[in-house]
């Protein structure tokens, strides 16, 4: 069963990911600015839900009753890549996870986490629209998973497990403004919902791995010469990943 449950992820991720480059392309924007609705040569973004669903490919070159002479082919982040990185993460979640009814809440809820580490390493941005329903969703999702057989966390300490890590990173932010963004106090809540899910020891441990992951990198930089002590880097990515070591961890424990 777990080994279909690996495949079946891997299927997913690898599915999902082909999806991720055309939104990360679109969500990357400065703030107050519109989604963009072109690709980079200025040739409109079309498809299903207004263009936000497909392939990151521009074909305008092949539309119209002039059509362009030179075609635009591929754009945002590598779609190979993107796609294998986020089967890896499906298919780890499902390794760890196993049959148990909070595996389709990660599995739902990883795409939307590698796309906000695309949007957030290109433009130091994590969007309300992607942060804010992930938290929701989580928690909703996982209310649902705890009424089911099987299940192997606690919905209770998902609630306040979220508040707690929102709550400590907008101290944070409140301390020191500059060093972080309030997308990354939203992005908390969510996060910290997953984390207590298993309990206030994996939270604690995928808190602290984002921070650990953050500041290797910043370190790592600055040795270099690529950053200085003051530079802003993206901190979602990091404490996206802390947070998928926490889960991983959490589920292998339980099992």
């Amino acid at each position: 069963m777990r080994l279909i449950l690996i495949v079946v992820g891997a299927l997913w991720g690898a599915w999902s990911g082909l999806l991720l480059p055309r939104a990360a392309h679109r969500l990357s924007v400065d703030p107050e600015e519109p989604w963009k609705g072109q690709c980079p040569d200025g040739h409109p973004i079309t498809g299903p839900f207004d263009g936000w669903l497909g392939r990151a490919r521009c074909t305008a070159d092949t539309r119209g009753p002039q059509p362009v002479t030179t075609a635009c082919g591929p754009y945002g982040p590598r779609t190979p890549a993107v796609s294998a990185a986020t089967a890896l993460v499906c298919a780890s979640l499902a390794a760890a996870t196993g049959p148990r009814p909070e595996l389709a809440v990660w599995l739902l809820a990883a795409p939307v986490a590698v796309l906000l580490a695309l949007v957030d390493l290109r433009v130091h941005r994590l969007p309300d629209v992607l942060t804010l329903p992930l938290a929701a969703a989580t928690l909703a999702l996982l209310g649902i998973a705890a009424g089911l057989p099987a299940d192997a966390g606690s919905w209770v300490t998902a609630l306040l497990g979220g508040l707690a890590l929102g709550a400590t990173y907008l101290v944070l932010y409140l301390i020191n403004p500059s060093g972080m963004g309030f997308g990354d106090v939203k992005l908390a809540l969510g996060l910290g919902t997953a984390l207590g899910w298993y309990g206030w020891p994996v939270l604690v441990t995928g808190a602290f791995a984002g921070v650990l992951y953050g500041a290797v990198y910043g370190l790592g930089m600055v040795a270099l010469r690529r950053a200085g002590r003051k530079t802003a880097i993206p901190l979602g990515p990091f404490m996206l990943g802390g947070a998928f070591t926490g889960v991983v961890l959490g589920a292998f424990a339980v099992a």
